[in-house]
């Protein structure tokens, strides 16, 4: 799924405060952490399907060559598939990160602490970003809401 104009918050039940940078001592690094690393480093670069793409050759190491001769083939056979959105994202549930997609559907990432979070989280009816929460990372229990 893609989005624009949106914003993701952090999932209610993150356990973080701020932003932080998710590592791995994995020789192969999940997706998340290759996910940060794509946003960090190039902003407003990706947009959703991009980022998956990009996440899933470089996460099954495929050959730079073979990204580029069998690109829609890659593109297609991973597209057969449903694909999580980002609210889902280990960034946005327990790492602290805010999601924003801008009127493209390019993604960039912000701390919880950072004054685009609370610029994009602040704003009420003044914007026209679109306001969605984190997936939880529990079920709420029986007694909740």
């Amino acid at each position: 799924m893609s989005y624009t104009d949106t914003f993701i918050r952090v999932a209610e039940d993150c356990p973080v405060e701020t932003g932080v940078p998710p590592m791995s001592c994995r020789t192969l690094p999940p997706a998340h952490v290759i996910q940060y690393e794509l946003l960090m480093n190039e902003p407003y670069q990706y947009n959703h399907e991009e980022l998956l793409y990009e996440v899933h050759v470089r996460h099954k190491q495929i050959p730079l060559e073979d990204r580029v001769t069998r690109k829609e083939e890659i593109w297609n056979e991973l597209f057969s598939r449903n694909h999580p959105c980002l609210r889902a994202s280990l960034l946005a549930k327990r790492f602290g990160w805010g999601v924003h997609f801008n009127s493209e559907g390019k993604i960039a990432l912000y701390g919880k602490e950072s004054p685009e979070y609370d610029f994009y989280t602040s704003q009420g009816e003044v914007t026209t970003v679109k306001l969605l929460l984190a997936m939880r990372n529990k079920r709420a229990s029986k007694g909740e809401g």
